[in-house]
């Protein structure tokens, strides 16, 4: 992989690559995870209307939390 007939030209960058691809691979898994939770949320009806303002939102999900979505 690294050398005149490889891909890269120094063992450090072929390193380098690893890591970005793996980093890209974790971040990648992060997303795909948070939005299956999402559909779950959704299947399970823990869903509520935005009133457009983030903190008070944020208040609606508390409460939802603490009442177990009732």
């Amino acid at each position: 992989m690294v050398g005149e007939a490889g891909l890269y030209e120094t063992p450090s960058e072929y390193i380098r690559d690893l890591i970005r691809r793996d980093m890209e691979r974790r971040g990648g898994q992060f997303v795909h995870d948070a939005i299956l939770a999402g559909y779950r949320d959704v299947a399970a009806g823990r869903v509520f209307a935005s009133t457009g303002d983030f903190r008070a939102d944020m208040a609606v999900l508390d409460r939802k939390e603490a009442d177990g979505w009732k």
